[in-house]
């Protein structure tokens, strides 16, 4: 019974911050505050989990939580070492900086992306096609397999679902199964890039597997998304619906967008191989091309307004002209400040010496394998990113096949449920009432199967791997 809490509580509380309360001589965990600062966390993370039922923003609990259990850590600490608190939190927050300006960069440009209609002309287009069901099932899928690990999974989830609604319309059965397909398609291809998920970028960021490395992990990650898929091929109609003659035309400047976000991806990769330098400071001069290009575009629209009629150009802001500081406002600053409370809390639970006790738990009583494993299975249930900060802060002795296949298992660990994963979370909201738990998880066991087949194709393909250790 203590291993399996120890267990649960690893996915449960993680963070970036490496110092902890165990490393300094220090067993917390047993005392009245750390008893108290776990029951706050757990009880924070419980409204995350009803979020949607009490439409409670899942940043709030935890920023009140975050700042409490720091409280308590300072207190706990105060007659051991004063200044322990001070230096461990000041840790915590130079992780969280870097990932909230990559991510701030990053969701900046899909925002701009977004506004120059770049996804809208996608989607039109697929729409236009008068592919079948099947074919559409099939297209879906791949792109989402494709795209997500440029532009992330719950990006690609967003859009790709946007076309299986629009294409499927009342055929329930079809919508269910082609947004279960992209999905996974998302999740799956998220993993074996350091862009297409947060636990993926927390991975490079650390420096545990490199940026080209993550192309070990293709393979096992199109058979994860083709099995399921597959299966569900010969479930699906060979139906044609009715085409739209609806067609979006992308805005002037976003094939300029487009090249500068690929510009900053690789400028990102060559901060971090060649120079030594955080992924974040890349996607910040990135930020900077943006800036310029903005610049120019906004000179254009203008120039546009002023020539024709006096006409909105942004529609949506009511606002002339492509505005940088808009698209910056508009990124998702509530998820941007969870991560912020989750960072802070399991950083502060840390100090207690939870970590150490967990890290035990799994890695030293079950081993690094069937642990590894467990943290797919486990990240369905729990959000896959406080599972990948328990992995990184207990930082167990792998080699480094492990350290790829715990990335792979917490990728696509979360397809498995439908709250399990960021892509999944978001379909059920914008296809509410047809993409729903239940009928996600009737499919668990088809997905579950190509979870296997991924993991035993990683161990095929990448076995040479398990004997080199970082």
């Amino acid at each position: 019974m203590k291993i399996l809490f120890a267990l649960i509580l690893s996915m449960l509380t993680a963070t970036p911050a490496f110092a902890s309360a165990v490393a300094q001589g220090h067993d917390l965990t047993g005392s009245v505050m750390g008893v108290f600062a776990l029951v706050l966390f757990i009880c924070a993370y419980v409204l995350v989990i009803m979020e949607e039922k009490l439409h409670l923003r899942k940043s709030k609990p935890v920023l009140l939580a975050a700042g409490i259990i720091w409280v308590l850590v300072a207190l706990s600490y105060r007659s051991l070492d004063p200044m322990h608190a001070h230096d461990a939190i000041k840790h915590n927050l130079i992780e969280y900086a870097e990932l909230l300006l990559f991510l701030l960069a990053a969701m900046t440009y899909i925002n701009a992306l977004e506004e120059r209609n770049v996804f809208q002309a996608l989607r039109s287009w697929l729409v236009s096609r008068g592919f079948s069901l099947r074919v559409i099932f099939w297209i879906t899928g791949l792109l989402a397999f494709l795209i997500s690990p440029i532009a992330d999974n719950l990006t690609t989830a967003l859009l790709m679902g946007a076309v299986v609604m629009a294409v499927g319309g009342s055929n329930q059965k079809f919508v269910v199964m082609a947004c279960i397909n992209v999905v996974v398609g998302a999740n799956a291809g998220g993993a074996f890039s350091p862009f297409g998920d947060i636990t993926t970028l927390m991975v490079w960021q650390k420096g545990m597997v490199d940026f080209a490395e993550f192309f070990a992990l293709f393979l096992p990650s199109l058979v994860n998304w083709l099995v399921p898929a597959i299966i569900m091929n010969f479930m699906i109609s060979r139906e044609k619906p009715l085409a739209t003659d609806d067609i979006v035309k992308m805005k002037f400047g976003a094939k300029r967008i487009i090249l500068a976000f690929l510009a900053t991806i690789v400028t990102a990769v060559s901060f971090h191989n060649f120079l030594n330098l955080p992924p974040a400071a890349g996607m910040m001069l990135g930020l900077g091309y943006l800036g310029f290009i903005s610049y120019y575009i906004k000179k254009k629209d203008s120039a546009a307004v002023v020539v024709s009629a006096p006409i909105y150009i942004d529609d949506e802001e009511h606002h002339p002209g492509f505005d940088l500081f808009r698209h910056i406002a508009r990124a998702e600053w509530d998820t941007l400040l969870f991560f912020y409370g989750v960072i802070m809390c399991v950083g502060g639970l840390g100090q207690f010496g939870y970590l150490a006790m967990a890290s035990h738990a799994m890695y030293s009583e079950l081993g690094a394998f069937n642990a590894n494993v467990l943290v797919g299975v486990l990240s369905a249930i729990v959000d896959n990113i406080p599972v990948m900060f328990a992995v990184l802060t207990m930082n167990p002795q792998m080699s480094h096949g492990d350290w790829l296949l715990v990335t792979f298992t917490a990728g696509v660990g979360g397809s498995m449920l439908s709250i399990g994963s960021a892509a999944g979370v978001a379909l059920m909201g914008s296809a509410r009432g047809v993409y729903t738990f239940g009928r996600h998880l009737k499919y668990s066991p088809l997905i579950a199967l190509g979870y296997a087949a991924g993991i035993a194709v990683h161990m095929f393909v990448n076995g040479s791997l398990f004997s080199i250790y970082r």
